[in-house]
């Protein structure tokens, strides 16, 4: 399986199995926020070089973390409403790039995902 794809590919999916393997619950949304942000990143980069094909892997991805992080909410109200808005928005927003690419979107998106993965890092620090 992992033969029909580039090394890089395979190297980064043992590297999440690895990383997956006992992350309790905050530790998963860290790994889905930090692959969301390379994908994003990886889009805007493939996106430069006119590489379409990279752009849609990576677009994939992100797809893919913003997935997983909507399906780890729990609850209806409170913080876990405005959690739902916030990733169906930028699950919205990476949606519409896929037909018209729009660089500037895509970064707002990702400075936002960059910004809440700071303050998950510094208020994980123990005290």
């Amino acid at each position: 399986m992992l033969a029909r794809h580039n090394p890089q590919d395979a190297y980064r999916r043992v590297d999440f199995d690895a990383r997956v393997t006992g992350c309790d619950p905050m530790e998963l949304v860290g790994l889905c926020y930090e692959h969301l942000i390379a994908a994003l990143g990886s889009a805007l980069f493939a996106h430069e070089r006119g590489d379409n094909a990279t752009k849609s892997k990576a677009i994939t991805r992100a797809l893919s973390a913003l997935t997983a992080l909507q399906l780890g909410v729990n609850g209806n109200e409170g913080v876990a409403a405005a959690l739902r808005q916030f990733y169906q928005a930028a699950r919205q927003a990476v949606l519409d790039s896929v037909l018209t690419f729009d660089p500037e979107q895509i970064s707002r998106v990702r400075a936002d995902f960059v910004d809440i993965a700071s303050a998950l890092v510094v208020n994980a620090k123990p005290n």
